[in-house]
């Protein structure tokens, strides 16, 4: 009787790997459209980061050449002041943003164009600050004051 029950068991296991087997050969992991689709989901992915790292880029190279502005009224102080927030609140944003993919740059994807919106995101808090202290900081210090009044008698 115990011979008829391994039997079975057998018979019952070797079905089952049977038909798994089947069915993997007629269903690869790596179906060639599943993988297709995955890699135009990370080209689309590199893509749309880099084209947000030119956008920072260029905001940044904007926020760069203000710093070169002298003899600013109220009004355009103001106007700077507001600025200089907008710009610390978008790197928030950003940074929230660069914090997400880090599952991605763990696992190698999109690596370069994440490593270049994150040094984007640090060239702005860097602008951002030297507009801050060019307009609002320096100028209440005496020495520059009066190396800024030397510098302009050139």
């Amino acid at each position: 009787m115990e011979a008829i029950t391994q039997k079975t068991e057998i018979e019952n296991t070797f079905s089952s790997v049977r038909i798994i087997s089947f069915r993997e050969k007629k269903s690869p992991l790596l179906d060639e459209e599943k993988v297709n689709a995955l890699l135009v989901s990370i080209l689309d992915f590199k893509k749309t980061l880099t084209d947000k790292t030119l956008s920072i880029q260029s905001i940044n190279q904007r926020i760069e050449k203000l710093t070169w502005l002298s003899d600013l009224n109220e009004d355009c102080l103001m106007l700077m002041n507001d600025l200089i927030s907008t710009a610390k609140d978008l790197r928030s944003t950003l940074i929230r943003q660069y914090i997400s993919m880090n599952s991605l740059r763990k696992k190698g994807i999109a690596k370069e164009e994440i490593k270049d919106f994150k040094n984007t995101i640090d060239d702005l808090k860097e602008v951002y600050e030297d507009l801050e202290s060019v307009f609002f900081y320096l100028p209440k210090m005496p020495s520059f004051a009066e190396t800024t009044r030397q510098l302009s008698l050139v």
